[in-house]
């Protein structure tokens, strides 16, 4: 099954926040997904498994990257 992780930066005390919508954003999507706040360089990291690495790559460039409150640090598939 394709995995993606994705790690994310966000601002100080917003971490909760995209948290909640990066779950919203997943809830209309067939896809299993972990996402968690983290301390260390990253402030969250999202793990996304789906049958279709396409849907996944559709996802995370469609709908995680557009968002302006975090920034993208580095996503990969395996």
């Amino acid at each position: 099954m394709p995995t993606a992780y994705v790690l994310l930066n966000s601002d100080l005390g917003s971490d909760e926040s995209i948290i909640n919508e990066v779950k919203q954003i997943l809830s209309d999507e067939n896809v299993t997904y972990e996402v968690q706040g983290v301390y260390g360089v990253y402030d969250i990291v999202l793990k996304l498994s789906s049958d279709d690495a396409e849907k996944l790559r559709s996802i995370i460039t469609n709908k995680i990257m557009r968002r302006s409150s975090y920034n993208l640090c580095f996503h990969n598939f395996s």
